[in-house]
């Protein structure tokens, strides 16, 4: 009977077969201790020479990491015994090698990030890479579940598009028979259309952004998840946003038990994250930056932290906010000229709109970016022509202000920025299967 390693624990006592590779063993003498992972976990075999036949005893001496087996044993329980999940072992009474691996490039040593990202279809074999991308897996999984759960539709969104939504700057041009088209960067102005006919929905999928940053926090291809609500506003908004964020959290602490264990993540910090999030302006933020820059000492860091109304925010200055919240924040109202076109300006104050971001706490930044959307004809004909865009490319956009225009919002939630929070992991490569940056597009 051939058995995943994460359901040994209901075969105490019985002979069962796992199947796998190998990713570690020690011994000496009488005895070899082999860690065999099979995807699901990690289990410890045991093959005393005394248990076995000489040349199933010859076979455990001869193991070479990640060589594939099967190895037939006994499942015992024993609580000192190393493992994912940890507190049981095999006794092997025998083994089949399916093919014997000649030295494997990744050992268990220190290499260079190059090294391992030109080899990242080994590198992903790794715990902590299996972690990672597990928990990834877990976040895409409990997002659509919370969607699917409160009423929206998931509708496929295109990603091949004639227009930009977040900025010409950072599109992806391609030749689409002749004619100019971008990769897109979001699937919102779809989303738009499709409320009109199924109210919420969602879509989920890869997006581009041709950014030429090298931060921790960029990739140039990532999966974003992208909730429009007809008849929303701001405050309704912000209240979806956190009962969303707060599933896909609360999931992955109790069913990433083990993968968070890997990474020694915190999980008191993450069961700090349930509603309601802290909620500050864009004006309250500058006051904030304003009095910890006086309270800075370094002058070098005074200066990453200078900034004037009207800025965006980076890095610096998001990480700095965070730190003053041990729960994600909302930070609204930001000034109408450093956000997207289709965000409506507040009523007698224009400069700024009606837009909330999302800072993940420990300095994660920005997760989610959201607003609500212009449903006026005249005034996104307008926002659209002050941006310089091709109103030609925006009429089947402009059409849903002419048919049936309604008050809406919507927002982004990065899959690989938030797996990186959750995980506590340094830089964002590390939570894309295959990550592409502006330096990498291989494997």
């Amino acid at each position: 009977m051939i058995i995943q390693i994460n359901d040994i624990s209901a075969y105490i006592d019985k002979e069962i077969i796992v199947q796998g590779w190998i990713h570690n063993k020690t011994g000496k003498g009488k005895i070899n201790f082999i860690q065999l992972r099979d995807g699901t976990g990690i289990v410890q075999c045991v093959v005393f020479q005394n248990d076995v036949s000489n040349k199933v005893f010859d076979f455990a001496q001869q193991l070479t990491q990640e060589s594939s087996v099967l190895i037939t044993g006994v499942v015992r329980k024993d609580e000192r015994a190393p493992g994912i999940p940890g507190g049981f072992e095999i006794g092997v009474t025998n083994i089949q090698i399916l093919q014997s691996v000649n030295e494997y490039p990744i050992t268990p040593k220190n290499h260079g990030v190059d090294f391992l990202l030109d080899r990242r279809h080994l590198w992903i074999r790794a715990p902590r890479q299996w972690a990672i991308l597990r928990i990834r897996a877990c976040v895409m999984r409990s997002a659509r579940e919370w969607l699917d759960q409160n009423g929206f539709l998931e509708i496929s969104t295109p990603i091949i598009t004639p227009a930009a939504a977040e900025g010409t700057s950072t599109l992806f041009e391609l030749d689409y028979f002749g004619k100019t088209s971008y990769l897109s960067q979001t699937g919102q102005l779809y989303n738009e259309a499709n409320i009109m006919s199924f109210g919420k929905v969602y879509a989920f999928g890869p997006t581009f952004r041709a950014e030429k940053s090298k931060t921790r926090k960029h990739v140039t291809e990532f999966w974003m998840v992208e909730p429009e609500i007809a008849y929303c506003d701001l405050v309704q908004l912000l209240e979806i946003e956190e009962q969303f964020v707060s599933h896909i959290v609360q999931s992955c602490i109790n069913q990433c038990t083990n993968e968070l264990e890997i990474l020694k993540r915190d999980i008191n910090k993450l069961k700090r994250v349930v509603p309601p999030f802290p909620r500050i302006t864009y004006d309250d933020a500058i006051q904030k930056l304003i009095q910890i820059k006086t309270e800075k000492d370094d002058t070098d860091e005074k200066t990453l932290i200078d900034i004037e109304w009207g800025d965006d925010f980076g890095a610096p200055h998001e990480t700095a906010l965070t730190k003053l919240y041990d729960k994600p924040i909302f930070v609204t109202h930001y000034p109408t000229e450093v956000k997207a076109f289709y965000m409506p300006e507040v009523e007698n104050r224009p400069e700024v709109c009606y837009s909330a971001d999302l800072l993940a706490p420990e300095g994660y930044g920005e997760i989610i970016g959201g607003s609500e959307r212009i449903h006026d004809y005249d005034t996104l004909v307008n926002r659209i022509k002050d941006h310089n865009l091709p109103i030609e490319n925006y009429n089947w956009y402009l059409d849903l202000r002419k048919f049936g225009s309604i008050p809406h919002a919507g927002f982004g939630m990065g899959i690989e920025r938030t797996v990186s929070w959750i995980c506590g992991v340094d830089h964002i490569r590390e939570t894309s299967p295959y990550p592409r940056m502006i330096n990498r597009d291989t494997p």
